[in-house]
């Protein structure tokens, strides 16, 4: 995880997103987008990220081992 920071794309990693605390704190049906599509690093703090996914949708806070960098 040392690659990801601020600027970095990202995609969601679902198997480690699943059944988190951070997913159960969402709705269950979680968007297809999360693990679809790439993500934006906006600001990094201590082990979390805000990414902005490029689809109509506010940004999200995601535990840093929750993502990977995009291929």
């Amino acid at each position: 995880m040392a690659g990801i920071k601020k600027g970095s794309l990202v995609q969601v990693v679902r198997e480690k997103f699943e059944g988190s605390v951070e997913a159960k704190a969402s709705d269950v049906r979680l968007p297809n987008y999360l693990f679809d599509s790439k993500g934006e690093i906006l600001d990094v703090n201590d082990d979390y990220a805000l990414v902005q996914f490029y689809v109509p949708t506010p940004n999200i806070w995601l535990r840093l081992d929750q993502l990977e960098e995009a291929k």
